[in-house]
C-alpha cells in the first residue's frame, strides 16, 4: 500500500483479511479498479464489497482492462475520488492501473513534475502519455 497524499493511496490486489486492517488504520473509501474474473485466484468484488460495508468503508467499482482506460473512465475515477470519503484507497493486481487513472485524473490540477515526482515515489513509472496532459507538460 503506497499512500501517495493525505487523502489517497494505492494497492495491490487486496483481501478480505486488508480490507480490515485497513479500516482500522483509517480508510474510509475503496475503489476496485480489477474487472471480475480477471485472474483465477482474485476475490470477487462483490465479496469484498460486502467486507468492506461491514467495516464502515464506502465502495466503488470502477473495472477497467490494464492499460485501456478511457476518457469515461478517468472522469467516473474523478468522480469517485471527489464523492468518497477521504482518504481513498484505489487497488488493482499491482497498483499501476490505480496510480495511472488518478495521475490522469489529477492532470488537470497538478503539474507533470509534481505527478510524476508523487508516482515515483511510491515506486512506480507512469506512462509519459499521461505526463503529457498535465499542466506545465511540454507537449
Amino acid at each position: 500500500m503506497h499512500r501517495l497524499t493525505p487523502a489517497f493511496g494505492v494497492a495491490p490486489q487486496l483481501d478480505e483479511d486488508d480490507i480490515a486492517l485497513l479500516a482500522a488504520q483509517g480508510w474510509r473509501s475503496l475503489i476496485c479498479n480489477r474487472p471480475d474474473g480477471e485472474a483465477a485466484d482474485q476475490p470477487a468484488g462483490a465479496g469484498l464489497a460486502q467486507v468492506a460495508a461491514a467495516h464502515g468503508l464506502a465502495w466503488r467499482h470502477l473495472p477497467i482492462v490494464s492499460g485501456q482506460w478511457r476518457e469515461a473512465d478517468v472522469a467516473a475515477f474523478a468522480d469517485a475520488l471527489d464523492a468518497l470519503p477521504a482518504p481513498v484507497l484505489a487497488f488493482c493486481r499491482s497498483g499501476t492501473r490505480s496510480i495511472h487513472l488518478w495521475a490522469l485524473a489529477m492532470a488537470d490540477t497538478l503539474d507533470a513534475e509534481s505527478i510524476r515526482r508523487i508516482a515515483a515515489d511510491a515506486g512506480y513509472t507512469l506512462d509519459p502519455a499521461v505526463l503529457h496532459r498535465a499542466p506545465g507538460a511540454s507537449r
